[in-house]
């Protein structure tokens, strides 16, 4: 059987108050990136189906001897932070809202806010929007649609952090969308041209998103892609922008919910050296979340070493009278 691979999400750099999908084509004029830029990097594969998406969130220029300030760490910091604290909540036994919580609490301890709406879905084989998801920062309406969900073993999710300097409000920029996904609707194209497209993506894509970049011919696919997307056949990925001058920051990993623990198997190492923020976390019950292990492996580790000292302790325990 062969086995088909590729892209799950394609590549898109969300530079400084652009929140997500900014993923331009070939036709359209470069962007340069300056100094002092947030970037983040977002992208995805799968192999068989199966899907590992990741993002990581760099700023031009920043080093351990030229560090990131401001609220530019902020941002960074709290959503690294929250991102941290997700990995140690998303396991059976924990609830999603569990998670829409904390990652509140972490970036108001930063004067930040995550981008209200946004969802971390749950991976199934060939679908990167599964039926769980984790909502966070939502509003009073979303809060009542939004179902609230049980974590279990041998589910996996793509947990995304998103967190802004600004109010945290998702808009719609004048950017082209570039990034769509199939739907499961069913609609008789009109247009040969929007025939051919619809054709191409089942083929080349499947269920999976795609940039139209990828495809032959771009003009054609612009012009295919409109009747696509009327009739719902192929849904949009949006380029959501914060207010000009804020920034947000992005972490996002692939996690495993093993029997033994939760499995991160996506995700760049973070540079604490490079980030350097007034504001920190208080809430004691937040740090000792923090504190503890995500690594299922060292918790055994640390369990079988603190039964060793045990063991091995032989002195009767002095008491000590005031």
């Amino acid at each position: 059987k062969k086995v088909l691979k590729g892209i799950a999400f394609p590549t898109c750099l969300s530079v400084n108050n652009v929140i997500c999908h900014f993923s331009p084509l070939n036709s359209e004029a470069d962007v340069i990136l300056g100094d002092g830029d947030v970037v983040k990097l977002d992208l995805g594969a799968h192999i068989d189906g199966f899907i590992a998406v990741v993002a990581h969130t760099l700023v031009v220029g920043a080093s351990a001897s030229n560090q990131v300030t401001g609220r530019k760490a902020d941002a960074i910091l709290a959503a690294h932070l929250a991102s941290e604290a997700a990995l140690r909540l998303v396991k059976p036994g924990h609830e999603t809202y569990e998670v829409t919580e904390t990652v509140s609490k972490i970036a108001e301890a930063f004067e930040c806010k995550p981008v209200e709406g946004m969802l971390s879905h749950q991976l199934e084989q060939n679908r990167i929007d599964g039926e769980k998801t984790v909502i966070q920062n939502p509003s009073e309406a979303q809060r009542k649609e939004h179902e609230k969900f049980d974590f279990e073993v041998n589910e996996v999710y793509a947990m995304d952090v998103l967190i802004s300097t600004g109010e945290g409000q998702g808009r719609e920029k004048d950017a082209k969308v570039t990034v769509y996904k199939r739907t499961d609707e069913t609609y008789m194209l009109k247009m040969k041209t929007s025939r051919e497209f619809y054709s191409k993506v089942c083929k080349q894509f499947g269920t999976m998103p795609f940039n139209i970049r990828s495809m032959d011919d771009e003009r054609k696919a612009r012009m295919g892609v409109v009747e696509c997307v009327t009739h719902k056949l192929i849904e949009p990925f949006q380029v959501l922008c914060e207010k000009e001058g804020e920034y947000v920051a992005q972490f996002k990993f692939t996690v495993l919910l093993m029997p033994n623990g939760p499995m991160k198997i996506t995700g760049l190492p973070f540079d604490t050296q490079g980030v350097k923020s007034e504001h920190s976390i208080q809430d004691v019950e937040i740090q000792n979340l923090l504190k503890s292990s995500a690594n299922p492996k060292a918790n055994k580790k640390k369990k079988k070493a603190a039964e060793k000292a045990v063991g091995e302790e032989t002195a009767a325990p002095v008491l000590v009278e005031s």
